[in-house]
């Protein structure tokens, strides 16, 4: 393609005319010819149902279907805004933040109705399109002529997108075409998505991981997108092979849960060759090269901004690349120096963890972010002095290289020394029975912190079968006192709708969860004993004792 395109339109209507595969579920096949006319038809139909001037916010509640990879193309030829709906919210916070974004059309089905009952999100019944209704196609107009609105610019806004939610309340993060499209030339190039490869989409298309790193790159190259209603770890081997996929992308727990899965001496026979996520340690990206024969490639960014660090393949494998530009640097959020380089150890932890670890900014980067929709107190708190704050903590090494240091809350004082959660959890993924792993901070009753660890492990498994004890003793990086003073264990950890665990809720129930919880109360190495209810009330007593029950939440 010779001339770079500006918007998401122009990228569909390039494909008129492609008669290759770009669009497969277990069903049918759609070439991109077939997708890009499909799309045009949707396009028509939100042209004559839009009533009024105003930006038209269409929401689209639906698994990973055919319908709303189509009717992300109307929206771009239409200059309309897709608001992906989180199916895993609920309730009085589903209808909050879906109210929240001004919706003028809601595209669902009949499962999505059912979630939707009872709610009141600004959207008149009238205005639902249900796509596995009989008279869905009636209201379809024959396939016009493919045709980008003349409104449609790189400025006008395609999506917005929910933040996952791990850190405080969801917030709808603003993308226009042309970022998108920005995003698509990128992401094509990092993650090499050629016209021969076969993406198999398995992250939530409501999620910017789905649409940012895999649907507008493969729009771009003319690759074959291939769906599967929801993420099963299961089958996901099964759906690879199926397809012939060469490419995916994963994000939070996702990869844990293939991993998870019983090896098999042919787990190797298979198409894939890459992917894309975030989240996974070094060790995961071995053992799944190991497994599976593919390269996954691990990234730095959000919904709100990407394209800050780039990927640097022969550096230290658990650092996430180079900045892109200068403009990227650690600082010290309350003096806005640029923190010196970390002191490492011989097991890459760091010494100087207070001078060296600070916050992410991208001091050129104002100007790029897109903003939240309605949401001026958290648009301020992403753009201070000029520069953009990405609210995630950092290092640079010796060398020059960045590593993610958690997000904001995740370093947790231990007796006047700070202690990395993330290396806990990383620590505590390597074993072969942890499926998921979150760490943070619980207060301790006298002070300071102490660290609580929250492990997800297979049915079939106890607690006491991990034989962790000795696991967490083993580990040379795990340092004195990073080891885990509670242990909250579960079959199924709480997760966002992207798979990410919900740190802040977890934090939140500490150790009065109502999964079982085990503590270490004494000194020298780990050892655990289940905590009792009289355990916790005795515990709570000496919170009073030392006047800091205030500290419980």
């Amino acid at each position: 393609m010779s001339q770079r395109r500006e918007t998401i339109a122009d990228l569909l209507l390039d494909r008129l005319g492609d008669h290759r595969p770009g669009l497969r579920s277990r069903e049918r096949t759609w070439t991109w010819d077939e997708v890009v006319r499909d799309s045009a038809a949707r396009a028509g139909l939100l042209r004559r149902l839009r009533d009024d001037d105003r930006p038209f916010h269409v929401g689209i509640l639906l698994d990973n279907v055919p319908e709303f990879i189509l009717w992300l193309g109307a929206a771009a030829l239409s200059g309309a805004t897709v608001v992906g709906i989180n199916p895993t919210r609920r309730g009085a916070y589903l209808e909050e933040e879906v109210r929240n974004t001004d919706l003028q059309l809601v595209v669902t089905d009949a499962a999505g109705l059912e979630i939707l009952d009872g709610l009141d999100i600004g959207v008149a019944r009238d205005r639902f399109l249900l796509v596995d209704s009989a008279e869905y196609a009636e209201q379809l107009p024959n396939r016009p002529e493919p045709a980008k609105d003349p409104s449609v610019t790189a400025a006008t806004r395609m999506l917005l997108l929910f933040t996952s939610g791990t850190t405080g309340a969801s917030k709808a993060a603003i993308c226009s075409q042309g970022r998108l499209v920005g995003l698509a030339y990128q992401n094509t190039a990092k993650y090499r998505i050629g016209r021969d490869d076969v993406c198999y989409c398995c992250m939530p298309l409501f999620h910017g991981n789905a649409l940012m790193a895999l649907w507008a790159p493969a729009l771009l190259a003319g690759a074959c997108v291939v769906l599967t209603p929801k993420f099963t770890a299961s089958g996901f081997l099964a759906d690879v092979r199926h397809y012939g996929a060469t490419y995916f992308t994963y994000v939070g727990k996702a990869l844990g849960y293939i991993l998870g899965q019983p090896e098999r001496p042919d787990d190797a026979d298979n198409t894939l060759t890459h992917g894309f996520g975030t989240e996974a340690s070094p060790e995961d990206q071995a053992e799944f090269k190991r497994r599976f024969a593919a390269t996954l490639y691990e990234g730095y960014g959000s919904s709100e901004g990407a394209g800050m660090i780039n990927q640097a393949p022969d550096g230290p494998p658990a650092a996430l690349g180079v900045p892109a530009h200068a403009g990227v640097r650690v600082v010290n959020p309350e003096t806005r120096e640029t923190c010196p380089p970390a002191k490492l150890d011989e097991h890459g932890r760091v010494l100087n963890a207070e001078l060296a670890i600070g916050e992410i900014v991208n001091t050129e980067g104002a100007a790029k972010f897109e903003g939240y929709y309605k949401n001026p107190a958290a648009n301020a708190e992403r753009v201070r002095h000029g520069w953009y704050w990405t609210g995630d903590l950092g290092y640079v090494d010796p060398a020059g290289y960045f590593y993610f240091a958690g997000r904001s809350g995740d370093w947790i004082r231990v007796d006047g020394e700070n202690i990395s959660a993330l290396l806990t959890e990383r620590i505590l993924r390597r074993h072969p029975d942890v499926v998921a792993a979150g760490v943070f901070a619980v207060p301790d009753p006298r002070s300071g912190d102490q660290v609580m660890a929250a492990v997800e492990i297979p049915e079939r498994m106890s607690f006491e079968g991990l034989g962790l004890p000795d696991f967490l003793t083993a580990q040379e990086d795990l340092g004195a006192k990073g080891a885990p003073r509670y242990i909250r264990v579960s079959h199924r950890l709480p997760t966002t709708g992207s798979n990410k665990l919900r740190k802040k809720e977890m934090q939140a129930d500490g150790w009065r969860t109502t999964d079982d919880v085990y503590w270490w109360a004494g000194r020298g190495e780990p050892s655990y004993e289940p905590m009792t209810a009289a355990d916790k009330v005795s515990l709570r007593e000496q919170f009073a004792a030392n006047g800091r029950l205030r500290f419980l939440p």
